[in-house]
């Protein structure tokens, strides 16, 4: 059995979350001195000084740039790192769910819980009905995805739709098993 994730992942990905506040921190502490030092250096001039409009004009840039630096900055690199961090979390602590399915295909790339992933596509039974659906496993799109066969089964280990682990076998579907051939009867 394969699996997708090991406690390294984890530990790795909350290092990176880590180093991601670190520098916004960092950034946050210079954007706040400078704002700091041009305020009292402001108030510090006498009164219709000819730098003051400059020295507003600078405080005012530093604000708007730091806004702007927030919203990207922890609107793309931390949210991504966060969800990332929940989603191996939620792993480690989540029910496993086991199965046997055949393979169907791959779909598109989706976001699930603000992480990039493949969909890989799984046929399965329905328990009420004596029909086929299809099941969605989404696939970690920072992982490599598994050698699956269309058509053959793989054992899966998933949490919420989500493949932790797998193992291929050379099952095949019943409906891609051919039929045994009959020799052709001379007559």
């Amino acid at each position: 059995m394969e699996m997708f994730y090991t406690d390294a992942d984890l530990y790795g990905a909350v290092m990176q979350k880590r180093r991601i506040l670190a520098v916004f921190y960092a950034v946050t502490a210079v954007c706040l001195a400078a704002f700091i030092w041009l305020i009292v250096y402001y108030v510090g001039l006498p009164y219709e000084d000819p730098n003051q409009d400059w020295t507003m004009a600078l405080a005012c840039i530093d604000v708007g740039l730091y806004v702007i630096f927030c919203f990207i900055y922890m609107g793309i690199c931390f949210k991504r790192s966060h969800a990332y961090c929940k989603m191996l979390m939620t792993i480690s602590e989540g029910l496993k769910e086991y199965a046997k399915l055949p393979f169907l295909g791959i779909d598109d790339w989706t976001t699930r819980d603000g992480v990039d992933v493949n969909v890989a596509l799984f046929a399965a039974k329905n328990i009420k009905r004596d029909e086929e659906m299809v099941r969605q496993i989404y696939v970690d799109g920072e992982k490599d995805f598994p050698a699956f066969t269309v058509g053959k089964y793989a054992r899966l280990i998933t949490n919420g739709n989500l493949l932790i682990g797998y193992e291929l076998t050379d099952e095949l579907k019943e409906e891609e098993r051919e039929a045994p051939v009959s020799p052709a009867k001379e007559g």
